[in-house]
């Protein structure tokens, strides 16, 4: 096998790894063995004693992720393209999500890789696993996260092979898939070589077809405790690109008000509107004076128990630079935040605000802003600003009169399982995504984060209510299933009676277990690669040459 073999292998897992990802469905069993052909190909480079082998698994690696997210993600082109921008901009700028996570992906298999020739295969392998989860937790942790591409997401496709996410979230699918993999590859090699292939073949099996057996098992025989909410999702269907100029907001406001009527019932609890509803920016300390406000609870007098949750961006003023992504008016003197916030408003005084949490890199917020200030007219140009919009650091509960919880999430948010699991542990009974999509225009970008939607259901055993400003609006009950939801690029209304669930899932009680073993094993294989350097080269000091 020559090196354009290896680079053939390696597209080959990334054609695979994009057939099985979401918006496909029925190809989902794909991603159990699609990394095959890639572990094949490193294989055979190792094989070789060759100096470079360190640079070809990297290349060979790499090319298969970089590959692979590219053809699934390449709507973020769309999302950051504009006349402003120019296609040379934003496909340049579009290389960042492209080839960051890919990069991360790499940079695991070369670990693996430099471990492999210096231990055994099962520690390699065990480094291969702790190495790619951990790259996969940076990828969600750090000031350029873009957790779209972790491995779990990819059972979204199928969700009734993941009704375990609700002990071990989105990483157990990452580790299921890549254990899957590795026993796969060790059966094939076990195969060719006559080695031990009885034995490698009934623990591949095992691993594979012991976890789906036991989530469709779960899938076929949970049932839901009944406690119905009537709740209404609206979907306005706003050119995001004249909500700002060519509509006004009173005519706006109007649509959501008509399409909330068109549905909404005397017995309805839940009004959710999408993410920036109101297109007025709104002071936090005169909100309650705030026209858009007023209208929208003038609305809801016509609903003796109606609650409404809605997107609206907020300013919010401080005497001095209280916060990192403060910005300064030049004119008083102040310092103030810009929020991405959720609104929670009922038939009385009480006004709840929830601040996104998990903003978009760039365009919501300046990655390491304190390094890379002097990128800020670059962000500025693309939509951002020098300090962004502002964050909490907490997740909210929105709680009604009524006493039910509510978890708001914005967008961008609904990918963080550990970040919503934390409302539902406050008291979350149901899930509300407020979202925009439409930036992506009919790709299937807005089709992913639907499906991954569903994995969010299943974590927390919660129903979700999607609230989508251009589709696709959507409720998942707590298994998973699209039990309704819209068409894309149409305006309409959705109502569903929904149940309510008060029982803590073990995800929900303990977040991201696996991720953090994953860390401690993979930094402690990883120093295993330069002690093993070191006492190579120290063999005869140490006395471990073979005597002549």
């Amino acid at each position: 096998m020559n090196q354009k073999q290896t680079y053939l292998l390696a597209l080959l897992s990334a054609l695979l790894l994009w057939m099985a990802w979401p918006p496909f469905t029925w190809t989902t069993p794909l991603l159990l063995v699609a990394l095959v052909p890639l572990l094949a190909a490193i294989d055979h480079i190792l094989s070789n004693h060759d100096k470079k082998r360190g640079k070809k698994v990297f290349l060979t690696a790499g090319l298969a992720f970089l590959v692979w997210n590219t053809a699934s993600i390449y709507w973020v082109f769309n999302a950051i393209h504009s006349s402003d921008t120019g296609w040379l901009v934003s496909l340049l700028v579009s290389l960042i999500p492209y080839g960051l996570g890919a990069l991360l992906m790499t940079f695991a298999f070369w670990l693996y890789a430099q471990l492999r020739t210096r231990v055994r295969p099962v520690l390699a392998y065990a480094g291969l696993i702790a190495f790619y989860i951990s790259m996969e937790y940076l990828h969600q942790s750090w000031d350029l996260a873009f957790p779209w591409m972790t491995l779990g997401n990819g059972l979204a496709g199928m969700h009734q092979l993941a009704q375990w996410y609700s002990y071990t979230g989105t990483y157990g699918g990452s580790l299921w898939i890549l254990l899957s993999n590795i026993l796969v590859f060790e059966a094939y090699r076990g195969w060719k070589q006559d080695q031990g292939k009885w034995m490698r073949l009934l623990a591949c099996s095992s691993v594979v077809l012991i976890p789906m057996a036991c989530s469709l098992f779960t899938y076929s025989t949970y049932q839901e405790k009944i406690l119905p909410v009537n709740v209404v999702a609206v979907q306005p269907n706003i050119d995001p690109y004249e909500k700002y100029s060519s509509a006004s907001a009173a005519e706006q406001l109007n649509v959501l008000i008509k399409l909330s009527d068109s549905v909404g019932q005397v017995n309805t609890e839940y009004f959710i509107w999408p993410e920036t509803a109101l297109p007025q920016y709104a002071n936090e300390e005169q909100i309650r004076s705030h026209p858009d406000v007023l209208a929208a609870q003038q609305f809801l007098g016509k609903y003796k128990n109606g609650t409404l949750i809605t997107g609206i961006e907020t300013i919010k003023w401080y005497d001095g630079k209280q916060t990192i992504s403060a910005g300064r008016d030049e004119r008083s003197g102040k310092y103030y935040d810009r929020f991405n916030a959720a609104l929670q408003l009922e038939n009385s005084a009480a006004i709840a605000i929830y601040h996104k949490s998990k903003l978009v890199p760039g365009v919501e917020k300046m990655p390491f802003p304190k390094v890379f200030s002097f990128l800020a007219p670059v962000f500025e140009h693309l939509g951002g600003s020098a300090s962004g919009y502002g964050w909490q650091q907490q997740p909210t509960v929105f709680y009604a009169q009524s006493g039910i919880g509510v978890a708001p999430v914005i967008c961008y948010e609904s990918i963080w399982g550990n970040w919503i699991a934390k409302s539902v542990k406050e008291g979350a009974q149901f899930i509300a995504i407020i979202t925009n999509d439409g930036w992506w225009g009919n790709t299937s970008g807005k089709d992913q984060h639907l499906l991954y939607a569903k994995l969010r259901a299943i974590e927390t055993r919660r129903w979700v209510v999607r609230s989508a400003n251009t589709g696709i609006s959507a409720f998942i009950n707590q298994r998973g299933d699209v039990v309704k939801q819209s068409e894309w690029w149409k305006r309409t209304a959705l109502k569903a009676d929904i149940n309510l669930n008060d029982s803590l899932t073990f995800y929900a009680q303990n977040g991201d277990i696996i991720p953090q073993v994953a860390i401690f094993l993979g930094i402690l294989l990883a120093l295993v690669i330069p002690y093993q350097k070191w006492r190579s080269k120290n063999k005869k000091t140490l006395g471990y040459e073979k005597q002549e």
